[in-house]
C-alpha cells in the first residue's frame, strides 16, 4: 500500500527508498489494517530519513550521503495502531463516555460520540433522555438513523448513521471526498515575504534531524497529536496548547509523549496575543480546529501568514474540505460508520452489530501522513524558500483504506505480545510509570527518542524554551 505525500500543487517526490519490512502476522480485519499501519509509519520514516541526507523532496538539504536504511516492524506497527502505552501499577481512565457507542435504530444503526460534555448534552437534549445508557437505547430505537444523525448534528452534537460502502460512494459527501487528493497541498514563493526568524541558521543533523524545529500543536484526539508525537521523536520542540478546561480522558498519556503542554484562553485578548507571539517563532503549526474556528478568533490563514510568512501550516478536518459536510464535527469512530467501514466489518464477520477497525487506524494513519508532509514542507522551505499549506482529512484517509480489502486467504494472526516487545525504559509520566511498546520504525544512524515523558495538559508555560 502506497501513501503519497502530494496533493494539488505538488507532484509526489521520487525518493530513493532503502526500506525493509520485518515482523509477521496481521490484526484480523475486513481491510488490511496491519498493512495500512506499516505503510503509514514507513512513509513518515522515509521522509525523515531523507531529510538529513538531502533526499527529502530531492532538494539537496543535508550532506548528500546515501539515504539510510529504514525498517518497519509490521507487528509493532499493529500494536502502535492500537495503543503504545502499558501502565505499570496503575490504570488509565476509560476511553469512552458511558453514553458513547453504537445503538440500533428503526432502520439500522447509529453511533453517538459523547466524550466531550457538550457533545453528550447535545445528544441527550435531542433524545429528551437522562444520562442513562438503557434509556438512551430505548429512545434511539424509535428514530430512523438519518433523522437522528441530522438532529444531533444540528444541535451541535456528534453522531453518524451506519452506511454501506456503496451508500457512502453515492452520498454527496462521499462523492466530494472521492474527488479530493489525499492531501490538499498549496505552495507559494516565500522569498519576498521576509521572516521573523533566521531559518538559514538551521541544518538537520543525522542523529536528531528535527532538533531546533519548533512545532506548535493545536490538535486533539488523535490524528494531529500522532503527527506531533512522531516529530518530537526525532528532536522537534513540540508545544501543545489547550483551552483552560479541556481534558481527554484516557487518551492524553498516549499522545503527549515528548511534548510540553500548556493552556491558553483564546477567547481572551491576552491569550490570543500569547498565541500570536508563539506563531511568530514557530516553524510548523499543526491544527485540528474546525475550518472556521481560527478565523472567528482573528487568527485565520491570512493573519497567520502575516505573523510568520515562512510558517509551515498543516491542518486537519474530519469529513473533507469540500462537499455539504465539509465543516461537520467528526472523529475516527464516526467516519468508520459513515464511510461503510463498520458495515463492511459486520458483513465480513457475519455479525449482528457494527464491527469497526481493530483501533483508531484512520486517526493514526492520517497523523503519520501529516508528519510526513510537515517534514517534506520543511525541506521545501529550507532549500527553495517555498512555503506550504497542507490539509488532510480523516474521510480521505478512510477512502484510501477502503479501496483495499483483506484477501480471502487472510494472513496469519499476530503473535501475542510478550515483555520483549516493550521498551526497557520506564517513562515517569504525570499519571505513573509507563512502558511503551518498542518503536516500530528504525532509521540507521537516527535513533527515535522522546526526550520528555508524557505529562498532563497544562503542566508547562506557553512559551518556547
Amino acid at each position: 500500500m502506497r501513501l503519497a505525500i502530494a496533493g494539488h500543487g505538488a507532484e509526489p517526490p521520487t525518493l530513493p527508498v532503502n526500506l525493509t519490512i520485518s515482523g509477521s502476522g496481521a490484526l484480523p480485519c475486513a481491510f488490511p489494517y496491519t498493512d495500512f499501519a506499516t505503510a503509514a509509519i514507513a512513509n513518515a520514516s522515509l521522509t525523515v530519513a531523507g531529510l538529513a541526507t538531502g533526499a527529502a523532496g530531492n532538494f539537496g538539504l543535508g550532506d548528500g550521503a546515501p539515504v539510510p536504511s529504514v525498517n518497519v516492524d509490521r507487528r509493532l506497527a499493529s500494536f502502535w495502531f492500537l495503543t503504545s502505552l502499558r501502565a505499570q501499577g496503575w490504570s488509565s481512565g476509560p476511553m469512552w463516555d458511558p453514553i458513547a457507542g453504537d445503538y440500533r435504530t428503526v432502520d439500522g444503526w447509529i453511533r453517538l460520540h459523547t466524550n466531550a460534555p457538550h457533545h453528550r448534552a447535545a445528544a441527550l437534549a435531542v433524545l429528551g433522555a437522562a444520562a442513562d445508557r438503557a434509556a438512551v437505547a430505548r429512545l434511539v430505537a424509535t428514530w430512523q438513523a438519518d433523522a437522528l444523525e441530522a438532529a444531533v448534528v444540528a444541535n451541535g452534537g456528534c453522531a453518524a448513521a451506519m452506511r454501506t460502502l456503496a451508500q457512502w460512494d453515492a452520498h454527496p459527501q462521499g462523492e466530494a471526498v472521492a474527488r479530493e487528493p489525499l492531501l490538499h497541498w498549496e505552495t507559494f514563493d516565500a522569498r519576498a515575504a521576509g521572516t521573523q526568524r533566521n531559518i538559514d541558521a538551521w541544518k538537520p543533523m543525522r542523529e536528531r534531524p528535527l532538533s531546533g524545529i519548533r512545532v506548535l500543536d493545536l490538535t486533539r484526539i488523535l490524528a494531529g497529536p500522532t503527527a506531533t508525537r512522531f516529530l518530537a521523536g526525532f528532536g522537534a520542540q513540540v508545544l501543545r496548547i489547550d483551552p483552560p478546561d479541556w481534558e481527554e480522558p484516557g487518551t492524553v498519556p498516549e499522545v503527549v509523549l515528548g511534548k510540553r503542554c500548556a493552556r491558553l484562553d483564546l477567547k481572551q485578548a491576552d491569550g490570543r496575543a500569547t498565541l500570536e507571539a508563539l506563531l511568530r517563532e514557530a516553524d510548523i503549526l499543526v491544527h485540528g480546529y474546525r475550518p472556521d474556528a481560527l478565523e472567528h478568533l482573528g487568527l485565520g490563514a491570512t493573519r497567520r501568514r502575516e505573523l510568520n510568512p515562512m510558517l509551515i501550516d498543516v491542518s486537519l478536518d474530519a469529513y473533507g474540505w469540500q462537499g455539504p459536510w465539509q465543516a461537520r464535527r467528526g472523529f475516527d469512530s464516526l467516519l468508520q460508520m459513515s464511510a461503510g467501514i463498520a458495515d463492511a466489518g459486520m458483513q465480513a464477520a457475519g455479525a449482528q452489530r457494527p464491527v469497526p477497525l481493530p483501533g483508531q487506524g484512520i486517526d493514526y494513519a492520517t497523523g503519520y501522513l501529516m508528519a510526513a508532509a510537515a517534514v517534506h514542507a520543511l525541506a521545501l522551505r529550507q532549500t527553495q524558500r517555498i512555503g506550504s499549506t497542507v490539509r488532510a482529512s480523516l474521510a480521505r484517509t478512510a477512502r484510501l483504506l477502503t479501496t483495499h480489502r483483506t484477501p480471502e486467504q487472510a494472513p496469519l494472526p499476530l503473535a501475542a505480545e510478550t515483555p520483549d516487545d516493550l521498551s526497557a525504559r520506564i517513562e515517569d509520566t504525570s499519571w505513573g510509570p509507563v512502558r511503551r511498546v518498542a518503536t516500530p520504525m528504525s532509521i540507521a544512524g537516527t535513533p527515535v527518542d522522546w526526550a520528555l515523558p508524557a505529562m498532563a495538559l497544562g503542566t508547562a508555560t506557553p512559551q518556547w524554551p
